[in-house]
């Protein structure tokens, strides 16, 4: 068959209070990367097209969902606010790029299969 393609995404879902909730996937990652490189929140949501209210809202629901906070945010002051990637977020973008690595290299394998066929 001609231009046979396969497709997928993964991503990681954690519990809380009886829920089963998105806690990482390509596009929180690709926040938590945008937040380590600008050091805001804000600065992360106008990169990647998206309100601050909703980028507040996926870090949120990252720091509720992971065992330490993936983010932790700092008030106002003379330098202004901002947003540093802790390590445990350090530690799971790494994680989750490695795994995204291996991840399309299974679809690419999987795809050579149909090819021999």
């Amino acid at each position: 068959m001609k231009n046979l393609r396969i497709n997928g995404r993964i991503w990681l879902e954690a519990t809380s209070e009886g829920e089963t909730e998105r806690f990482l996937g390509i596009g929180r990652m690709e926040l938590l990367g945008h937040i380590q490189q600008t050091g805001s929140i804000n600065k992360a949501a106008k990169a990647m097209r998206m309100s601050y209210k909703r980028a507040w809202e996926l870090v949120q629901s990252m720091n509720k969902l992971a065992d330490t906070p993936l983010v932790i945010t700092q008030t106002g002051g003379e330098k202004g606010g901002g947003a540093v990637v802790t390590p445990a977020g350090v530690k799971y973008l790494a994680q989750y790029q490695a795994l995204q690595v291996r991840f399309q290299q299974f679809l690419t394998d999987e795809l050579a299969k149909f090819s021999a066929v």
